[in-house]
């Protein structure tokens, strides 16, 4: 039987980020699999287009968050469109992410008196905002029946930061979507490319370390070029760039999610230089379902996506001098590259959103039969009121 399940998403609906993506693609595996859904977040473009099921939450303001600029929206007119958006919906349940970031889903955590699920997705062990938050939040936390994490690291944040535990279950990729695309105009070429995707403006993202790299390979390699796709000003990042080479630089900008496929098939090595704070990465996950031949940074998260670097080369991160001798070796090595790219995407189908929408529904399932005492309970259960689903979860009990 379809559940009805209000999803909620603290960020700016209208500005790319994973967490926004997660959101939209999950709200969109629920529906296939038969689900009702209804999405809240913050919208700030007016014009821009969303889907039938999103509700907008209020326009968001940007503030500086976990080491980065979040667009998220708070206050009295925010709160009241939240209890309505609640009061309103008749939800089964409701899903929550990121539910300590200033926004609506905290919000809708103190806002909720029915099951609740919460998705944790930072992955940043000294976190000023859950730490110094951490008392406040804890009224609206301890109101979570089930906790889902997703990554190793994202579990370590919320274990050291607020305690309890989590379900692991990671972000999900479609992956048939983006196995097959004919490349961009005039890429790959003949001369070798490197491709990255990501908000470029964001230092944590690493464009500044691939450019530093792409100055050490490039002046060696007459063809080699490099592509830049993603939302922002890249002139900072690319400071390095002497003007010699600033024309084998392709800036392409944000990029229609169509094109955003063609990309990841248009450049011989794609590469993922991000510093730090990353929980998961999705871009990765997109770049494996591609079957690019990565290079990424060794970074926790993304060394276990890649298997460890079974399904691509890992690199120091920070290091562009690593980065352009490991990224210089696989453009050397066209079998290499085919290697990565065969276990990439078969690395990547554990992450395909037909298994992941049905571990996250498994977790509904458990929150909405469990009470605490073993009996089903249509309000789900209370942390405080015996085992939760999230424990039972991770024992396998059920």
């Amino acid at each position: 039987m379809g559940m009805r399940v209000g999803l909620v998403c603290p960020y700016s609906w209208d500005v790319p980020g994973g967490v926004q993506q997660h959101v939209g693609d999950l709200a969109d595996a629920l529906v296939a699999m038969g689900h009702e859904v209804s999405v809240l977040a913050p919208v700030g473009d007016t014009g821009a287009a969303v889907p039938d099921h999103l509700v907008p939450a209020g326009r968001p303001v940007p503030v500086p968050y976990n080491g980065s600029v979040a667009r998220v929206a708070f206050g009295p007119r925010t709160a009241a469109r939240v209890r309505r958006w609640i009061a309103e919906g008749g939800f089964d349940l409701l899903h929550i992410h990121e539910p300590a970031a200033p926004s609506v889903s905290l919000l809708a955590c103190w806002a909720a008196d029915g099951p609740l699920v919460a998705t944790f997705h930072t992955a940043n062990p000294r976190s000023r905002a859950m730490a110094v938050g951490s008392g406040a939040l804890r009224s609206a936390l301890e109101k979570i029946n089930g906790r889902i994490a997703v990554s190793e690291a994202a579990r370590r944040t919320l274990v050291e930061h607020l305690g309890g535990d989590a379900v692991l279950i990671p972000n999900g990729v479609a992956a048939d979507a983006f196995a097959r695309a004919e490349p961009l105009a005039g890429w790959p070429g003949e001369g070798g490319s490197l491709g990255f995707l990501g908000r470029v403006d964001e230092p944590r993202k690493g464009l500044a370390t691939l450019a530093r790299a792409f100055v050490r390979l490039a002046e060696d390699r007459p063809g080699l070029r490099l592509m830049v796709a993603g939302p922002g000003d890249p002139d900072t990042a690319l400071a390095d760039v002497p003007g010699h080479l600033r024309p084998r630089v392709s800036v392409l900008g944000r990029l229609s999610e169509a094109d955003r496929v063609r990309a990841y098939h248009s450049t011989d090595v794609f590469c993922a230089p991000n510093l730090g704070g990353e929980s998961f990465g999705i871009v990765l996950t997109e770049a494996m379902a591609a079957g690019a031949a990565i290079v990424a940074s060794d970074i926790p998260a993304f060394a276990a996506v890649l298997d460890g670097g079974g399904a691509g080369e890992l690199f120091a991160a920070g290091d562009a001098d690593d980065l352009a001798a490991r990224a210089g070796a696989l453009l050397d090595d066209r079998a290499r590259r085919a290697e990565l790219s065969a276990a990439a995407r078969l690395a990547v189908r554990a992450y395909d959103w037909g298994t992941v929408a049905a571990d996250v529904a498994r977790v509904y399932e458990t929150v909405l039969m469990w009470d605490g005492t073993g009996h089903g309970h249509p309000s789900g259960v209370r942390l405080d009121n015996g085992p939760s689903a999230t424990a039972l979860l991770r024992r396998g009990q059920v």
